[in-house]
């Protein structure tokens, strides 16, 4: 599904909010692959589960004609700098919930952006009769968690010992959730 394009400035940065387009696939391969290595709250180190701009242009495609979907990306000086996307289900018993993700580049951390994805995604959501949105945050990202708590999300579980970081330890994951009538 698609949404409205919309602009913010921010502490003098000026972005835009919009639905992903194919032709943003081949930036999009590359920027995930630059943000895999640029934290580990993500899922994957650099270069593991890549995906290639073909892909990245089906998944978009399929994210624009579903109306359970949503792929969003904020682009500042030029360039894509962040992207979101909710995911539902079309099963009867699940086709309430999306789950949320995202991930931005870290030179543009500070600026609002993150906040403004999501704030994007839980209107589309509220708009389209989703009343529940989920999402995986790894436990020492705190700013994450608390941005998600301030935009009314709520710990619903922890997975334990989920992932092994680059310093050799396991970490939780936190499991998040919102749910609005």
């Amino acid at each position: 599904m698609n949404i409205d394009q919309k602009g913010f400035e921010v502490k003098g940065l000026s972005y835009i909010i919009r639905s992903a387009d194919p032709a943003d696939a081949a930036k999009l391969s590359q920027l995930r692959l630059q943000i895999d290595g640029e934290t580990e709250n993500m899922d994957r180190v650099q270069g593991e589960g890549v995906i290639d701009t073909s892909s990245f242009e089906q998944l978009i495609a399929r994210d624009t004609e579903d109306n359970r979907n949503l792929f969003l990306v904020a682009e500042a000086e030029g360039k894509i700098v962040a992207f979101s996307r909710c995911e539902g289900n079309h099963l009867t018993r699940f086709s309430h919930k999306v789950e949320f993700g995202i991930c931005a580049a870290r030179e543009y951390w500070g600026f609002g952006i993150g906040k403004h994805l999501l704030e994007q995604s839980l209107a589309w959501a509220d708009a389209n009769g989703i009343t529940k949105i989920i999402l995986y945050v790894l436990e020492t990202n705190e700013k994450a968690v608390q941005l998600y708590k301030k935009f009314g999300f709520e710990i619903e579980g922890v997975i334990t010992k989920d992932r092994i970081l680059s310093d050799g330890n396991y970490y939780n994951t936190i499991v998040m959730g919102r749910f609005k009538l």
